[in-house]
Protein backbone atom coordinates (compact mmCIF):
# COMPACT_ATOMS: atom_id res chain seq x y z
CA UNK A 1 0.00 0.00 0.00
CA UNK A 2 1.13 3.37 -0.89
CA UNK A 3 2.72 5.75 2.05
CA UNK A 4 0.43 8.39 2.90
CA UNK A 5 1.76 12.12 2.87
CA UNK A 6 1.94 13.88 6.47
CA UNK A 7 2.00 17.47 6.51
CA UNK A 8 1.88 17.47 10.15
CA UNK A 9 4.94 19.66 10.04
CA UNK A 10 3.66 22.45 7.48
CA UNK A 11 2.12 25.65 8.69
CA UNK A 12 -1.35 25.44 9.15
CA UNK A 13 -3.47 28.34 6.84
CA UNK A 14 -6.37 29.25 8.77
CA UNK A 15 -7.61 31.92 6.59
CA UNK A 16 -11.06 31.04 4.99
CA UNK A 17 -11.40 31.25 1.56
CA UNK A 18 -13.46 33.53 -0.03
CA UNK A 19 -16.83 31.69 -1.59
CA UNK A 20 -16.63 32.09 -5.25
CA UNK A 21 -19.66 34.38 -6.90
CA UNK A 22 -21.48 33.29 -10.33
CA UNK A 23 -21.07 35.11 -13.30
CA UNK A 24 -24.17 37.23 -13.19
CA UNK A 25 -24.89 40.13 -15.72
CA UNK A 26 -26.73 42.59 -16.96
CA UNK A 27 -26.18 41.88 -20.40
CA UNK A 28 -28.98 41.22 -22.52
CA UNK A 29 -30.19 37.39 -23.88
CA UNK A 30 -33.63 36.68 -25.83
CA UNK A 31 -35.13 32.85 -25.29
CA UNK A 32 -37.04 32.62 -28.95
CA UNK A 33 -39.38 29.96 -28.99
CA UNK A 34 -40.57 27.73 -32.65
CA UNK A 35 -44.18 29.76 -32.15
CA UNK A 36 -42.87 33.23 -32.19
CA UNK A 37 -42.77 33.54 -28.38
CA UNK A 38 -40.13 35.26 -26.90
CA UNK A 39 -38.63 35.66 -23.58
CA UNK A 40 -35.78 38.67 -22.73
CA UNK A 41 -33.39 38.30 -19.84
CA UNK A 42 -29.80 38.03 -19.15
CA UNK A 43 -26.64 36.34 -20.18
CA UNK A 44 -25.94 33.16 -18.19
CA UNK A 45 -23.01 30.97 -19.24
CA UNK A 46 -21.63 31.55 -22.42
CA UNK A 47 -21.97 33.99 -25.02
CA UNK A 48 -23.41 33.53 -28.60
CA UNK A 49 -26.18 31.60 -30.18
CA UNK A 50 -27.66 27.86 -29.94
CA UNK A 51 -30.38 25.67 -30.85
CA UNK A 52 -32.41 22.79 -29.76
CA UNK A 53 -35.38 21.43 -28.21
CA UNK A 54 -36.89 23.78 -25.42
CA UNK A 55 -38.25 21.46 -22.52
CA UNK A 56 -38.44 21.57 -19.06
CA UNK A 57 -37.03 19.58 -15.85
CA UNK A 58 -38.93 20.21 -12.47
CA UNK A 59 -36.06 18.95 -10.00
CA UNK A 60 -35.58 20.91 -6.98
CA UNK A 61 -31.82 19.92 -7.05
CA UNK A 62 -29.36 17.70 -8.96
CA UNK A 63 -28.30 20.37 -11.36
CA UNK A 64 -25.27 19.18 -11.89
CA UNK A 65 -26.77 15.74 -12.59
CA UNK A 66 -28.90 16.61 -15.22
CA UNK A 67 -26.59 19.20 -17.47
CA UNK A 68 -24.22 16.00 -17.36
CA UNK A 69 -26.79 13.64 -18.52
CA UNK A 70 -26.02 12.85 -22.59
CA UNK A 71 -30.29 11.89 -22.40
CA UNK A 72 -29.88 16.05 -22.69
CA UNK A 73 -27.98 16.33 -25.78
CA UNK A 74 -30.11 18.67 -28.53
CA UNK A 75 -31.93 19.97 -25.72
CA UNK A 76 -32.53 23.35 -24.00
CA UNK A 77 -33.61 22.73 -20.75
CA UNK A 78 -34.96 25.10 -18.57
CA UNK A 79 -34.94 24.63 -14.59
CA UNK A 80 -38.40 24.88 -12.86
CA UNK A 81 -36.63 25.43 -9.80
CA UNK A 82 -35.88 29.64 -9.23
CA UNK A 83 -32.64 29.04 -7.75
CA UNK A 84 -29.68 27.43 -9.39
CA UNK A 85 -26.39 26.92 -8.72
CA UNK A 86 -26.24 27.46 -4.99
CA UNK A 87 -24.05 24.54 -4.36
CA UNK A 88 -21.70 24.96 -7.60
CA UNK A 89 -20.01 21.93 -9.03
CA UNK A 90 -17.41 19.69 -8.29
CA UNK A 91 -16.03 16.18 -9.98
CA UNK A 92 -17.51 13.38 -8.06
CA UNK A 93 -21.45 14.32 -9.54
CA UNK A 94 -20.77 13.75 -12.87
CA UNK A 95 -22.44 11.58 -14.49
CA UNK A 96 -20.67 11.64 -17.80
CA UNK A 97 -17.36 13.40 -19.13
CA UNK A 98 -18.72 17.05 -20.08
CA UNK A 99 -21.91 18.95 -20.10
CA UNK A 100 -24.57 17.53 -23.02
CA UNK A 101 -27.35 19.82 -22.77
CA UNK A 102 -27.79 22.81 -25.90
CA UNK A 103 -28.48 25.98 -23.56
CA UNK A 104 -30.38 26.13 -20.00
CA UNK A 105 -32.18 28.49 -18.83
CA UNK A 106 -32.74 29.99 -14.82
CA UNK A 107 -34.80 31.90 -13.47
CA UNK A 108 -32.22 33.42 -10.77
CA UNK A 109 -29.00 32.02 -10.68
CA UNK A 110 -27.26 32.43 -7.26
CA UNK A 111 -25.54 34.95 -6.21
CA UNK A 112 -22.96 32.81 -4.17
CA UNK A 113 -21.66 29.33 -4.25
CA UNK A 114 -21.58 27.65 -1.17
CA UNK A 115 -20.99 24.07 -0.48
CA UNK A 116 -18.12 22.04 1.52
CA UNK A 117 -17.64 19.64 -1.93
CA UNK A 118 -17.56 22.60 -4.34
CA UNK A 119 -15.00 23.18 -7.08
CA UNK A 120 -16.44 26.08 -8.87
CA UNK A 121 -19.44 27.81 -9.96
CA UNK A 122 -22.20 26.59 -12.18
CA UNK A 123 -21.24 29.75 -14.40
CA UNK A 124 -17.50 28.91 -14.76
CA UNK A 125 -18.41 25.54 -16.09
CA UNK A 126 -21.02 26.95 -18.61
CA UNK A 127 -18.39 29.14 -20.00
CA UNK A 128 -15.79 26.54 -19.75
CA UNK A 129 -17.93 24.35 -22.05
CA UNK A 130 -19.49 26.76 -24.43
CA UNK A 131 -23.33 26.46 -23.23
CA UNK A 132 -25.45 29.58 -23.55
CA UNK A 133 -27.53 30.31 -21.27
CA UNK A 134 -30.19 33.10 -20.16
CA UNK A 135 -30.98 33.97 -16.80
CA UNK A 136 -34.03 36.27 -15.17
CA UNK A 137 -37.23 35.65 -17.35
CA UNK A 138 -40.24 34.24 -15.72
CA UNK A 139 -39.72 30.45 -15.93
CA UNK A 140 -43.19 29.57 -14.82
CA UNK A 141 -44.70 31.29 -18.02
CA UNK A 142 -42.20 29.44 -19.91
CA UNK A 143 -43.05 26.55 -18.44
CA UNK A 144 -46.99 26.76 -18.57
CA UNK A 145 -46.77 27.65 -22.07
CA UNK A 146 -44.55 24.66 -22.89
CA UNK A 147 -47.02 22.05 -21.13
CA UNK A 148 -49.97 23.67 -23.05
CA UNK A 149 -48.12 23.78 -26.49
CA UNK A 150 -46.28 20.93 -25.93
CA UNK A 151 -41.57 20.97 -26.24
CA UNK A 152 -40.70 22.73 -29.02
CA UNK A 153 -37.54 24.44 -31.57
CA UNK A 154 -36.21 27.02 -29.40
CA UNK A 155 -33.02 29.26 -29.77
CA UNK A 156 -31.15 31.62 -26.95
CA UNK A 157 -29.06 34.59 -28.22
CA UNK A 158 -26.61 36.68 -26.53
CA UNK A 159 -23.78 38.40 -26.98
CA UNK A 160 -23.41 39.52 -30.55
CA UNK A 161 -26.43 37.24 -31.35
CA UNK A 162 -29.04 39.60 -29.37
CA UNK A 163 -28.64 42.20 -31.79
CA UNK A 164 -30.23 40.03 -34.88
CA UNK A 165 -33.61 41.56 -35.82
CA UNK A 166 -36.39 39.36 -34.14
CA UNK A 167 -37.51 37.60 -37.44
CA UNK A 168 -33.83 36.50 -37.94
CA UNK A 169 -33.80 35.01 -34.77
CA UNK A 170 -37.51 33.67 -35.12
CA UNK A 171 -36.20 32.51 -38.86
CA UNK A 172 -32.80 30.47 -37.09
CA UNK A 173 -35.16 28.63 -34.61
CA UNK A 174 -37.39 27.55 -37.11
CA UNK A 175 -34.44 26.41 -39.27
CA UNK A 176 -33.33 23.98 -36.52
CA UNK A 177 -33.67 20.40 -36.55
CA UNK A 178 -36.69 18.61 -34.98
CA UNK A 179 -36.07 15.98 -31.90
CA UNK A 180 -38.31 13.56 -34.13
CA UNK A 181 -36.61 11.21 -36.02
CA UNK A 182 -33.45 12.03 -34.71
CA UNK A 183 -30.98 9.24 -33.91
CA UNK A 184 -28.59 10.83 -31.23
CA UNK A 185 -26.49 7.97 -29.84
CA UNK A 186 -23.93 7.85 -32.08
CA UNK A 187 -22.95 11.45 -30.77
CA UNK A 188 -23.04 10.63 -26.79
CA UNK A 189 -21.73 6.90 -27.14
CA UNK A 190 -18.36 6.22 -26.36
CA UNK A 191 -15.91 5.44 -29.17
CA UNK A 192 -13.73 2.56 -27.65
CA UNK A 193 -15.49 -0.17 -25.28
CA UNK A 194 -13.98 -0.82 -21.95
CA UNK A 195 -14.97 -2.63 -18.39
CA UNK A 196 -15.86 -1.59 -15.22
CA UNK A 197 -15.40 -4.72 -13.10
CA UNK A 198 -17.10 -6.01 -10.35
CA UNK A 199 -16.92 -4.42 -6.85
CA UNK A 200 -18.98 -7.09 -4.55
CA UNK A 201 -18.87 -10.66 -4.92
CA UNK A 202 -18.85 -11.83 -9.23
CA UNK A 203 -22.34 -12.87 -10.12
CA UNK A 204 -21.26 -12.67 -13.86
CA UNK A 205 -20.81 -10.16 -16.78
CA UNK A 206 -22.80 -7.81 -18.52
CA UNK A 207 -22.84 -6.06 -21.62
CA UNK A 208 -23.72 -2.56 -21.98
CA UNK A 209 -24.99 -0.87 -25.31
CA UNK A 210 -24.01 3.02 -24.44
CA UNK A 211 -26.76 4.80 -25.87
CA UNK A 212 -25.53 7.73 -23.21
CA UNK A 213 -24.75 5.54 -20.06
CA UNK A 214 -24.21 7.54 -17.11
CA UNK A 215 -21.73 6.72 -14.51
CA UNK A 216 -24.04 5.64 -12.17
CA UNK A 217 -25.65 3.30 -13.55
CA UNK A 218 -22.60 1.48 -14.38
CA UNK A 219 -21.29 2.14 -10.82
CA UNK A 220 -24.76 0.10 -9.71
CA UNK A 221 -24.02 -2.56 -11.96
CA UNK A 222 -20.56 -3.55 -10.37
CA UNK A 223 -22.16 -2.73 -7.20
CA UNK A 224 -24.38 -5.87 -8.02
CA UNK A 225 -21.84 -8.37 -8.89
CA UNK A 226 -21.05 -7.29 -12.43
CA UNK A 227 -18.30 -7.22 -14.41
CA UNK A 228 -19.62 -4.75 -17.19
CA UNK A 229 -18.69 -4.52 -20.30
CA UNK A 230 -19.57 -1.28 -22.04
CA UNK A 231 -19.83 -1.37 -25.74
CA UNK A 232 -20.16 1.84 -28.27
CA UNK A 233 -23.25 2.26 -29.87
CA UNK A 234 -22.16 0.78 -33.24
CA UNK A 235 -21.67 -2.46 -31.68
CA UNK A 236 -22.82 -5.56 -33.90
CA UNK A 237 -25.02 -8.65 -32.02
CA UNK A 238 -22.41 -10.63 -33.36
CA UNK A 239 -19.74 -8.98 -31.18
CA UNK A 240 -22.31 -8.63 -28.27
CA UNK A 241 -22.83 -12.53 -28.53
CA UNK A 242 -19.03 -12.88 -28.78
CA UNK A 243 -18.26 -11.48 -25.36
CA UNK A 244 -20.26 -14.39 -24.00
CA UNK A 245 -22.00 -12.20 -21.38
CA UNK A 246 -24.60 -13.44 -18.98
CA UNK A 247 -26.81 -10.58 -19.29
CA UNK A 248 -27.28 -7.52 -21.83
CA UNK A 249 -28.01 -3.67 -20.70
CA UNK A 250 -29.58 -1.28 -22.92
CA UNK A 251 -28.76 2.49 -21.43
CA UNK A 252 -30.52 5.54 -21.20
CA UNK A 253 -29.82 8.19 -24.38
CA UNK A 254 -31.12 10.91 -26.51
CA UNK A 255 -33.43 11.26 -29.52
CA UNK A 256 -36.22 9.14 -31.21
CA UNK A 257 -36.19 5.70 -30.47
CA UNK A 258 -37.91 5.01 -33.91
CA UNK A 259 -34.70 6.37 -35.28
CA UNK A 260 -32.64 3.08 -33.85
CA UNK A 261 -33.99 0.29 -35.57
CA UNK A 262 -30.45 -1.26 -36.06
CA UNK A 263 -30.53 -1.19 -32.17
CA UNK A 264 -33.89 -3.02 -31.88
CA UNK A 265 -32.15 -5.60 -34.36
CA UNK A 266 -29.59 -5.89 -31.71
CA UNK A 267 -31.99 -6.24 -29.25
CA UNK A 268 -33.88 -9.16 -31.20
CA UNK A 269 -30.69 -10.98 -32.42
CA UNK A 270 -29.81 -11.49 -28.55
CA UNK A 271 -32.72 -12.08 -26.99
CA UNK A 272 -33.83 -15.05 -29.42
CA UNK A 273 -29.93 -16.46 -27.77
CA UNK A 274 -31.35 -16.44 -24.66
CA UNK A 275 -29.75 -13.72 -22.86
CA UNK A 276 -31.37 -11.86 -20.19
CA UNK A 277 -32.14 -8.52 -20.59
CA UNK A 278 -32.12 -5.12 -18.87
CA UNK A 279 -33.32 -1.47 -20.31
CA UNK A 280 -33.83 1.62 -19.16
CA UNK A 281 -35.31 4.83 -20.69
CA UNK A 282 -33.94 4.80 -24.05
CA UNK A 283 -33.70 0.69 -23.80
CA UNK A 284 -37.00 0.67 -22.45
CA UNK A 285 -38.13 2.53 -26.16
CA UNK A 286 -36.16 -0.08 -27.72
CA UNK A 287 -37.41 -3.00 -25.87
CA UNK A 288 -40.83 -2.18 -26.95
CA UNK A 289 -40.43 -1.96 -30.19
CA UNK A 290 -38.31 -5.15 -30.30
CA UNK A 291 -41.45 -7.04 -29.07
CA UNK A 292 -43.24 -5.41 -31.36
CA UNK A 293 -44.52 -2.06 -30.06
CA UNK A 294 -44.83 1.51 -31.41
CA UNK A 295 -43.09 4.36 -30.04
CA UNK A 296 -44.84 7.97 -29.38
CA UNK A 297 -43.59 11.53 -29.03
CA UNK A 298 -44.76 12.80 -25.65
CA UNK A 299 -46.21 16.45 -26.14
CA UNK A 300 -44.03 17.62 -23.38
CA UNK A 301 -42.18 14.86 -21.92
CA UNK A 302 -41.63 14.01 -17.83
CA UNK A 303 -38.15 15.38 -16.82
CA UNK A 304 -37.33 15.75 -13.16
CA UNK A 305 -37.20 13.66 -9.79
CA UNK A 306 -40.45 13.50 -8.52
CA UNK A 307 -42.63 11.61 -11.29
CA UNK A 308 -45.25 9.01 -9.07
CA UNK A 309 -45.02 5.58 -10.93
CA UNK A 310 -47.00 2.41 -9.65
CA UNK A 311 -45.50 -0.78 -9.92
CA UNK A 312 -48.32 -2.97 -10.83
CA UNK A 313 -46.56 -5.90 -8.97
CA UNK A 314 -46.58 -4.47 -5.71
CA UNK A 315 -49.39 -1.88 -5.35
CA UNK A 316 -45.74 0.73 -4.86
CA UNK A 317 -45.95 3.99 -5.31
CA UNK A 318 -42.51 4.86 -6.26
CA UNK A 319 -40.56 8.54 -6.69
CA UNK A 320 -39.11 8.11 -9.61
CA UNK A 321 -36.32 10.23 -11.69
CA UNK A 322 -37.33 11.39 -15.17
CA UNK A 323 -36.06 12.44 -18.48
CA UNK A 324 -38.00 11.33 -21.87
CA UNK A 325 -39.77 12.97 -24.46
CA UNK A 326 -41.08 9.53 -26.24
CA UNK A 327 -43.14 6.38 -24.54
CA UNK A 328 -43.94 3.19 -25.76
CA UNK A 329 -47.22 2.34 -27.04
CA UNK A 330 -48.17 -0.81 -25.19
CA UNK A 331 -51.91 -1.61 -23.71
CA UNK A 332 -51.80 -1.10 -19.96
CA UNK A 333 -55.28 -2.88 -19.64
CA UNK A 334 -54.00 -6.86 -20.06
CA UNK A 335 -51.12 -8.89 -20.69
CA UNK A 336 -50.31 -8.74 -24.91
CA UNK A 337 -48.81 -11.19 -26.88
CA UNK A 338 -45.78 -10.03 -28.86
CA UNK A 339 -45.89 -9.82 -32.69
CA UNK A 340 -42.37 -10.39 -32.82
CA UNK A 341 -42.53 -13.91 -30.96
CA UNK A 342 -41.33 -12.94 -27.61
CA UNK A 343 -44.50 -14.49 -25.86
CA UNK A 344 -46.26 -12.57 -23.31
CA UNK A 345 -45.64 -9.45 -22.09
CA UNK A 346 -47.00 -7.00 -19.79
CA UNK A 347 -47.23 -3.58 -18.57
CA UNK A 348 -45.70 -3.38 -15.33
CA UNK A 349 -44.98 0.22 -14.44
CA UNK A 350 -47.31 3.45 -14.87
CA UNK A 351 -47.17 7.01 -14.86
CA UNK A 352 -49.94 8.21 -12.35
CA UNK A 353 -49.97 11.61 -14.05
CA UNK A 354 -50.63 10.71 -17.32
CA UNK A 355 -50.71 6.77 -17.73
CA UNK A 356 -47.57 6.48 -19.74
CA UNK A 357 -46.19 3.03 -19.91
CA UNK A 358 -43.33 3.54 -17.64
CA UNK A 359 -42.13 -0.40 -17.67
CA UNK A 360 -42.56 -3.50 -19.16
CA UNK A 361 -41.97 -7.66 -18.14
CA UNK A 362 -41.37 -9.81 -20.60
CA UNK A 363 -43.13 -13.32 -18.83
CA UNK A 364 -41.80 -15.92 -21.43
CA UNK A 365 -38.12 -14.78 -21.81
CA UNK A 366 -36.06 -13.56 -18.98
CA UNK A 367 -36.36 -9.41 -20.03
CA UNK A 368 -37.33 -6.03 -18.23
CA UNK A 369 -37.46 -2.45 -18.65
CA UNK A 370 -38.46 0.52 -16.73
CA UNK A 371 -38.65 3.96 -18.53
CA UNK A 372 -37.50 6.51 -15.63
CA UNK A 373 -33.47 5.97 -14.02
CA UNK A 374 -33.40 3.72 -11.09
CA UNK A 375 -29.69 5.09 -10.49
CA UNK A 376 -30.72 8.38 -9.87
CA UNK A 377 -27.32 9.87 -8.57
CA UNK A 378 -29.52 12.73 -7.26
CA UNK A 379 -32.54 11.22 -6.15
CA UNK A 380 -35.08 9.45 -5.40
CA UNK A 381 -33.71 6.55 -4.44
CA UNK A 382 -37.29 4.50 -4.59
CA UNK A 383 -36.42 2.39 -7.31
CA UNK A 384 -32.72 1.29 -6.78
CA UNK A 385 -33.84 -1.94 -5.68
CA UNK A 386 -34.74 -2.56 -9.93
CA UNK A 387 -30.60 -3.32 -10.11
CA UNK A 388 -31.25 -6.07 -7.07
CA UNK A 389 -34.18 -7.82 -9.46
CA UNK A 390 -31.97 -7.55 -12.31
CA UNK A 391 -28.84 -9.31 -10.80
CA UNK A 392 -31.63 -11.95 -9.21
CA UNK A 393 -32.87 -12.44 -13.07
CA UNK A 394 -29.25 -13.25 -13.94
CA UNK A 395 -28.11 -15.68 -11.52
CA UNK A 396 -32.22 -17.65 -11.76
CA UNK A 397 -30.96 -17.72 -15.68
CA UNK A 398 -27.67 -19.12 -14.80
CA UNK A 399 -28.87 -21.40 -12.54
CA UNK A 400 -31.24 -22.52 -14.78
CA UNK A 401 -29.21 -23.38 -18.05
CA UNK A 402 -26.54 -24.94 -15.31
Amino acid sequence: MAEIPTTASAPVDTTEPAAPTTGRTSEPAVLVLEDGKRYEGRAYGARGRTLGEAVFATGMTGYQETLTDPSYAGQIVLMTAPHIGNTGMNDEDEESARIWVAGFIVRDPSRVVSNFRSQRSLDDDLIASGVVGISGIDTRAVTRHLRSAGAMRAGIFSGDAAALSHGEQLALVQSGAQMSGRNLSGEVSTAERYTVESTRERVGSVAVLDLGVKTSTLNHLAERGFDVHVLPQTATADEVLALEPDALFFSNGPGDPGASDRHVDLLRTVLREGVPYFGICFGNQLLGRALGFGTYKLTFGHRGINQPVLDRATGRVEITAHNHGFAVDAPIDRVSESSEGFGRVEVSHVDLNDNVVEGLNCLDIPAFSVQYHPESAAGPHDANYLFDRFRDMVIASKESKA
